[in-house]
């Protein structure tokens, strides 16, 4: 064999043997990224779904706690208080919110809460209703709001007032399950959901385009949570409705007439003061609750206790109402034995 000859099959024998190299480097570095990414610390995260009430809480506490726990995420996904509890259930997510009260059923299949503040349900009505003003000097009875929203007996605004006006009521719901139609059917009677949808003329999806249709209809009604009606900031202290929506004051003792305690609905302060008073009902005041199965554990536990404790101190200046500190105590105790008493 010549030395050309030679030199050439040198050369094919190095040439093959540096591709075996290559690959054996790049298998290697598979491996390697692949043995990262299960050994690697990967970010926490904890998903929350559930009721719109809630939600802007929901937010603050978690722009909040990722203050002070940057390797925690936590993703808040709003769908209402039926499926926050549904999924909740199904391990889907982590935390359920819910604003309403926790079923036998609910409870029988592992349902597990601790209550972290209350809000509260209020009819509304357009700001440029035609008998505004005779509203909002007179206010509306339970029996009014019944009449209006389940029987249909009061069909138009002058007849609501005691006036001419023939401008019908548009009635709208919502139909997505959640706490505020459950909220208010309970404030009404012993009324359901099911009881406000078949009798309305409309029904809508979610609270912020609930409100968003009252704004936009001079003649509706519906109701909302506080915390969807508030949101127009005049100063670093006072916080009104929206333009173009209007809470529906309660006569109360149904005098025919508002009296002074009950006109509680100008700005968010004075409202969430009426709620913690109990001057404002309830129901339409209730808890909010934060679920999960069986009980809250690891990283997700120590969120929720941050909450009942830290975090309390954002709850006002969001608009929500603190709950009675006898109360909190007792939801940390919940929440650290992972049991609740019995319901009777």
């Amino acid at each position: 064999m010549s030395e050309i000859e030679k030199f050439r099959k040198q050369k094919k024998f190095w040439n093959k043997e540096r591709k075996n190299i290559a690959i054996v480097v790049v298998v290697l570095i598979i491996i390697g990224v692949v043995a990262y990414s299960f050994l690697a610390p990967r970010p926490k995260s904890i998903k929350i779904e559930g009721a719109y009430a809630l939600t802007p809480m929901m937010e603050k506490w978690a722009l909040e706690y990722k203050k002070t726990h940057p390797d925690i995420n936590i993703e808040i996904t709003t769908n209402g208080a039926g499926l926050g509890m549904a999924n909740a259930l199904k391990g889907i997510a982590d935390i359920g919110m819910v604003s309403r009260e926790i079923k036998d059923s609910e409870i029988d299949q592992g349902a597990f809460w601790v209550s972290v503040c209350k809000d509260a349900v209020v009819a509304t009505i357009n700001s440029n209703n035609p008998v505004i003003d005779k509203i909002l000097e007179k206010g509306v009875t339970k029996q009014q709001f019944v009449d209006i929203f389940i029987t249909r007996n009061i069909r138009t605004w002058g007849q609501l007032v005691g006036t001419d006006n023939n401008d019908l009521i548009e009635v709208y719901t919502r139909d997505d399950i959640c706490g505020a139609a459950e909220t208010w059917a309970k404030y009404l009677g012993n009324y359901t959901q099911n009881d406000l949808t078949i009798n309305a003329d409309s029904t809508i999806e979610g609270d912020n385009i609930l409100a968003d249709k009252i704004i936009k209809k001079r003649y509706a009604i519906g109701y909302n949570n506080i915390g969807f009606v508030y949101l127009k900031k005049i100063d670093d202290k006072t916080v009104v409705p929206l333009d173009g929506i209007m809470p529906v004051p309660i006569d109360l003792n149904e005098s025919g007439t508002l009296d002074e305690n009950e006109k509680v609905y100008s700005n968010r302060s004075a409202i969430v003061t009426a709620i913690n008073d109990y001057v404002y009902p309830s129901p339409p005041a209730r808890a909010l609750h934060l679920v999960t199965k069986n009980s809250f554990t690891g990283d997700i536990k120590d969120f929720v206790y941050w909450i009942l404790t830290e975090g309390q101190q954002y709850v006002l200046d969001k608009g929500y109402v603190p709950l009675p500190p006898e109360t909190i105590a007792d939801q940390i105790s919940y929440l650290q034995n992972g049991t609740r008493p019995e319901i009777k």
